[in-house]
């Protein structure tokens, strides 16, 4: 628990890539939306290793790539599904800019008509950035550390995953104060185990990811009505 960004700003791109298709016999006589969106997938990289401040945390990951209906034909279309994650609105354009003029130039080089130059669409559901701010974040850590003690509360650094609950915030930056805060879920057997032997943990998507339900619920829930009774006691 510590002040400043917690989660980060996603944003959901749809890419279709269009080409020119054809017999997979005659590849000469087309223009490969496959392996054109092979070339975007692999220079899309270079937004974060070449172009982003590394001091700057950003996350441009394809999730999905399709394309084709049978083994010898050549398409007409690809569709690469890109999640896009930073903190600062900068690194966000300079994410979301990248990706159409790379998309772009990679079809220009391929030879792809202009009229067929790929299609970017950033889908309008994009979660902002989720922030601590104080003095609501050091006010409830004293809150967690006088009912669960000291060793039970700690600082956790901003994760590029990201959460509606920032638009609370959002709506009213003079007068909403946000907080999120983690509530552990590992058994702590196992965590004693992991943290001794150096091996990781499933993540929170992992189907092995198997938290110990009931005390993380119960904590979860004390640790909620304890904020809330410090929130809006009067005096």
């Amino acid at each position: 628990m510590r002040p400043g960004f917690a989660l980060a700003t996603v944003d959901s791109v749809d890419l279709v890539v269009r080409g020119v298709g054809g017999h997979g016999a005659y590849p000469s006589g087309t223009r490969d939306p496959v392996v054109l969106g092979a070339k975007i997938v692999m220079a899309l990289q270079t937004l974060v290793s070449r172009e982003n401040d590394p001091q700057s945390p950003a996350v441009v990951t394809v999730g999905s790539f399709r394309a084709g209906t049978s083994h010898n034909v050549i398409g007409d279309e690809a569709t690469l599904l890109i999640t896009v994650r930073s903190y600062e609105e900068k690194t966000r354009k300079l994410l979301l800019d990248g990706i159409a003029r790379i998309a772009r130039g990679e079809a220009i080089a391929s030879g792809v008509p202009e009229d067929r130059m790929p299609v970017m669409t950033v889908r309008p559901n994009s979660t902002p950035a989720t922030f601590n701010t104080d003095p609501l974040t050091g006010r409830i850590r004293s809150v967690f550390e006088t009912r669960f003690g000291k060793a039970r509360v700690a600082d956790v650094p901003a994760a590029m995953v990201g959460e509606d609950f920032s638009r609370y915030y959002l709506a009213d930056k003079a007068g909403v104060q946000s907080l999120l805060f983690w509530v552990g879920g590992v058994p702590q057997a196992k965590w004693d185990a992991v943290q001794a032997s150096g091996a990781s943990l499933p993540s929170l998507h992992s189907p092995a990811w198997a938290p110990d339900a009931e005390k993380v619920i119960a904590t979860a829930a004390e640790a909620m009505t304890a904020a809330a009774l410090d929130v809006l006691r009067k005096g």
